[in-house]
This record gives structure tokens, sequence and C-alpha cells, in this order.
């Protein structure tokens, strides 16, 4: 078993371990989409599977890890949450990058794509199992997310989320199932449905204009009301 993502919270994660033991299937690979807090996690249930992530996104772990104090201002961080003391940390980010360039997963399972590029963080990327048509998209192709811009110039962080959508459209046509890290899984049919509307929001941001989409303000989902947040925050990095 590929485990990607694999959750947040310490009883999630023990659940899907003993969901995958009773079904007799070992975790023999792990896999980080990208470096945020909340990819790079595990649990010792899952045993000693070799834990994956592109090279850039191991390095921004190995860098983030060297500050002795970077766990503390993550536990500080999620005081302010209703999850606060239920995210085990030790094991935060103990990834081994992939040599730049790998572009399958180097296990015995199904053939998976890695589809690197640098759109929301360093190193992000998602997953193609070709076989099965199933995209795992990490942080894009949201259904309750906006794209969320990488920090840094925001020139630049536009025309690296656009890359990212081109690389991500090209295999459009053969997803039969796209799981997004937050949101709901999407059928065949939303996968270029998605793909458009990240595009439009990206692009009204690169023309300077403030984008019209229904994951924010009053039509967002119940529960994601906060995406606004983010939203408000990217228009902020428009204002001269």
């Amino acid at each position: 078993m590929l485990l990607v993502d694999p959750g947040i919270t310490g009883d999630e994660m023990v659940a899907i371990a003993d969901g995958l033991r009773e079904l007799g299937r070992p975790v023999v690979a792990g896999f980080s989409t990208h470096p945020d807090w909340d990819h790079v996690l595990w649990h010792a249930e899952f045993g000693e599977a070799p834990r994956y992530g592109t090279a850039r996104c191991a390095a921004f772990m190995r860098d983030l890890l060297s500050d002795a104090g970077a766990k503390a201002r993550i536990a500080d961080h999620l005081l302010e949450t209703e999850i606060a003391g239920q995210v085990p940390l030790d094991l935060l980010g103990l990834i081994t990058g992939l040599p730049a360039g790998t572009a399958r997963i180097p296990w015995d399972g199904p053939q998976v794509r890695i589809i690197e590029h640098q759109a929301h963080a360093p190193g992000h990327a998602a997953l193609f199992i070709e076989e099965r048509g199933v995209l795992i998209a990490g942080d894009m192709l949201s259904d309750v997310l906006v794209p969320m811009l990488d920090d840094g110039d925001l020139a630049t962080a536009i025309e690296e989320y656009l890359t990212a959508l081109r690389l991500l459209e090209g295999v459009a046509g053969d997803v039969d199932v796209v799981v997004p890290g937050h949101g709901s899984v999407g059928g065949s049919d939303q996968m270029q449905a998605r793909i458009d509307q990240d595009r439009a929001y990206v692009l009204a941001l690169r023309n300077g204009q403030v984008p019209a989409d229904p994951r924010v303000g009053p039509s967002a989902k119940p529960g994601w009301e906060w995406v606004s947040g983010i939203h408000e925050g990217q228009l902020r990095r428009l204002a001269p």
C-alpha cells in the first residue's frame, strides 16, 4: 500500500493503520505531496516504510527541521484550532527526497507518475496512477479551497500556478477520479471543470481583478468559510 498525505490527528491515522491491517495491506511506501505541515505527518502504527517526496520538498523540510523551534511553532498555531493536542509531530517531515526528475514512485505496486511543479509550495507534486485513472492532486483542484499562491513574488507565484495547471491539464483526459488534499473527490467530469475554475481565479488575480469564485463568500461550503480569509489575503497582495 502506498500511503499519501496520510492524515492529521493521531486517532485518524491509527484508524487508517488498523483498517489496513484488517485488509492485510501493509504500508510499503509513503509520499508527501508538498511540505505543508499537514501533508508531512506520520504515525508509528504505519511502520517503517520509506517516506518519499520530491527533492525540493525534502530540502524544504530539512531546513525547517534544522530549527529546533519549528515543531513548537506548529503546536502553538494548532492551539487556536479544534484539533489542539491531537496532532502527533514527532515524525513530522522525515521524508526522503527522490532525485530531481524522478518520474515514478520507486515501489513494486502500480505505476505512479510524479507530476512535479512549483505551484502552492516548493516541490509540490501530483501523483497519477495511470492504470487506475486516479489523480492525487495535493493542495490543488479542490472544490472548497481557492488556489493558494506560494509566498514571495506574486507575479512569479501566479505564473508557476498557471504552469502547474497546464501540466495537470495534460493528463485530464485520462483521469477518472481526482482526489484533492482538502474537499471532495471528483469524477472525470470534474477534472477539467476544476482546472478551469482554478485558472479563472488565478487569471483574475494576474489581471488585477477581484475573482468571482463560489468557494468564497456566502456561497462557500459550511465549515469552509475561513477560505475567504485566504482569498482576502491574496487580494491584499495585489494592492500597489
